[in-house]
């Protein structure tokens, strides 16, 4: 199967920055467009940022020449820096990659998600 383990989480004052980091593993053909969401305590998930497999960026508008997404083939992982935080971009965040896997002789298009990982800001 596939797994995402995402990492780089954790507590910054408003205006500090994080880098998270998202990386596959398991029986992977290829990966495709690799995500990035988030959901606040109360609030439905939301996406932040999208890269697809030929390197093209797109952002939702609140986080939008703060963050920056970026892939790195080799590792099959996928990076979100995050710079200028405010207390608004406070979440749980998740990757979600399109992946299509090795299923014995067979090629599946799968959608995964990870676990989550704590982003807290604080003044």
């Amino acid at each position: 199967q596939v797994q995402l383990v995402e990492s780089g989480g954790g507590l910054v004052q408003p205006g500090g920055s994080l880098r998270l980091s998202c990386a596959a593993s398991g029986s992977i053909f290829s990966i495709n467009a690799m995500g990035w969401y988030r959901q606040a305590p109360g609030k439905q998930r939301e996406w932040v940022a999208l890269i697809t497999s030929s390197s093209s960026t797109s952002y939702a508008d609140s986080v939008k020449g703060r963050f920056t997404i970026s892939r790195d083939n080799a590792k099959n992982t996928v990076y979100l820096q995050m710079n200028s935080l405010k207390p608004e971009d406070a979440a749980a965040y998740y990757c979600n990659d399109d992946i299509t896997r090795n299923s014995g002789n067979y090629y599946i298009a799968d959608n995964f998600w990870g676990q989550g990982t704590q982003v807290a800001v604080y003044s």
